[in-house]
């Protein structure tokens, strides 16, 4: 064979090698995801012709006022604990029915003075060894159960930069009345305007509530918990024994192990509460980096059971399975096999632009997939949005970057040791706005 001709095949293999990598991630991913597409109609035809209920199994039963035990674990979080306890003194719930806790977990500053001042019951812990929020619920848990006994219907727990709507509290409880010993929210954002990465995780944590969360309760499968803003029973916490779950990710680890034990978690829409999301690229690259590894943990821990559950046919053992690793995994694995191929098609002097041109195309599409996925959300949720008209328009086409950021987050997390490190937060002051009527906004 002609040397042109071999050059020639060379380069039209490694284009076929690109092009069949791409398109089996392609097929690989569109038949992971293709029904969380399917979830997207479902909200807004309950919205707009009430077709489908709200209630479990459609069955409606009559509210009880129940006693809640509201925590929160805190480290560091002097400037914003006390809005939190403030906006939970400030349910239309019954006060009589609400004790507020916090648990000061290895403070060097005044949060647990602020957190006495504004209401709460405040616990001390000063253990370096056992890191995390895990292990700190778990002994805050263990406190409340000591000090005053089995008298809480409910737990539910926040993070301390949360505020509530002033009917949280009441929505939840209307929700676990219905029959749901496990219950999550939707969850908004305090900051979304700051910058591209706070509405990045703003439009994220809304797309999950409204278009993945509220289209499992109203099609009847199970929620995932997202790490605040959730109510779990006295049955669930008798039944734990405490609070067992230490990954980094421990509200993932909790709810595959709740379903994977038949537990059906249900999400209220109407109980809205508001999250500090970071701003510093860096601090936002360390904690998905533990998101990332917690993931890794729990599918090392419960994936061959959820593998397991999904022969079996267990819809819901899949949508937990697709909900926490394929899509990141084979994007990591697309990327590098096309780096790979590019850098061997380099060496052997093909032409770059082959790999250059698919990666581009590559890119393209999944932009554009998750440029609509935003577009969705925010027109639907446009008025939950705490943000400038001009800037939810804006950070509509900036969420897929920070979609893409996940992909080499996720690359690094495979091989890194990750550790729990706290969070910095600091927005204040802008409860006033935040917990207005949205008619207002």
């Amino acid at each position: 064979m002609p040397a042109g001709d071999f050059f020639c095949c060379d380069v039209i293999n490694n284009m076929e090698t690109l092009k069949l990598i791409n398109y089996l991630i392609f097929v690989i991913l569109f038949f992971c995801y293709a029904y969380q597409f399917l979830y997207v109609p479902v909200p807004i035809v309950a919205r707009l012709r009430k077709l489908l209920p709200h209630k479990k199994h459609g069955k409606e039963r009559p509210v009880e006022l129940r006693r809640y035990a509201v925590m929160s674990c805190a480290r560091n979080e002097e400037s914003v604990i006390g809005e939190l306890i403030d906006s939970i003194g400030m349910q239309t719930y019954p006060a009589e029915l609400i004790t507020r806790f916090v648990l000061a977990d290895n403070c060097t500053d005044k949060t647990a003075e602020v957190a006495r001042e504004h209401g709460a019951v405040v616990y001390e812990r000063f253990n370096m060894e056992k890191v995390g929020k895990g292990y700190a619920l778990d002994e805050l848990l263990a406190h409340i159960r000591e000090d005053y006994g089995d008298i809480f219907d409910g737990y539910i727990v926040f993070d301390s930069d949360n505020l509530l709507k002033p009917d949280y509290i009441e929505q939840m409880n209307k929700t676990a009345c219905d029959g749901y010993d496990i219950v999550t929210s939707y969850r908004n954002s305090k900051n979304y305007g700051d910058n591209w990465i706070s509405a990045g995780y703003g439009l994220y944590f809304l797309r999950d509530s409204r278009y993945l969360n509220h289209s499992r309760t109203l099609l009847g499968t199970s929620c995932v918990v997202s790490g605040t803003g959730f109510l779990f029973s006295r049955r669930i916490l008798n039944k734990n024994g405490g609070w067992p779950y230490h990954m980094l990710s421990e509200d993932i680890e909790f709810t595959a192990d709740q379903v994977l034990d038949g537990e059906e978690i249900g999400f209220c829409p109407d109980a809205e509460f508001f999250d500090e999301q970071p701003i510093k690229f860096s601090q936002s690259w360390r904690q998905r980096m533990r998101w990332a590894k917690g993931y890794l943990q729990m599918f090392r821990q419960y994936g061959g059971r959820l593998f397991c559950g999904m022969l079996r046919g267990n819809f819901i053992c899949y949508d937990m399975t697709m909900s926490t690793m394929p899509a990141l995994l084979l994007s990591v694995v697309g990327v590098v096999a096309n780096v790979l191929i590019a850098v061997l098609g380099v060496l052997r002097g093909d032409n770059i632009m082959i790999a250059i041109t698919s990666i581009l195309q590559n890119f393209a599409s999944a932009y554009l997939t998750l440029f609509v996925m935003g577009l969705i959300t925010t027109i639907t949720e446009w008025r939950h949005i705490r943000a400038r008209v001009f800037k939810k328009i804006l950070y509509m086409f900036t969420f897929p970057f920070f979609m893409f950021t996940y992909i080499p987050i996720s690359f690094f997390a495979i091989f890194t040791k990750v550790t729990w490190k706290p969070i910095e937060h600091h927005v204040v002051g802008r409860s006033h706005k935040l917990l207005r009527s949205r008619n207002d906004s």
